[in-house]
């Protein structure tokens, strides 16, 4: 069955910096809950938060290694983390998407089919 990723992102890292550890405790809980249903379902390959801090970015213009902190500064979106799953084609994969919490709290999701080149 194909495999799809679902890469959460917002525009503003920091719009739960206001909230109380509860508030953040009950939304990191409907990620779990929403996580155990698609286990539940046997559509869950996999997922992991990615850290908040900006990561690296790599290029190799002209053939010299060049890193940068990243994302780029012009990047309006920020990658938070992501979740592999299995569905029959892309109408099933947007089905499981559309009951992320993710998009209840402004997030974005970019969903891609991987393909598997090995």
């Amino acid at each position: 069955m194909p495999q799809y990723l679902l890469l959460l992102s917002h525009e503003d890292p920091t719009n739960f910096s206001d909230l109380s550890p509860e508030e953040v405790q009950k939304i990191v809980e409907e990620y779990k809950s929403w996580r155990g249903k698609i286990q539940a379902d046997g559509t869950y390959v996999g997922s992991n938060k990615l850290r908040d801090e900006s990561g690296k970015s790599l290029l190799k213009p002209n053939g010299q290694l060049r890193i940068t902190d990243g994302p780029f500064v012009e990047a309006k979106e920020v990658i938070g983390g992501y979740f592999l799953v299995s569905a029959a084609d892309y109408d099933q994969a947007v089905k499981i998407a559309e009951g992320c919490p993710h998009l209840n709290y402004g997030g974005r999701i970019e969903l891609r089919e991987v393909e598997n080149v090995g």
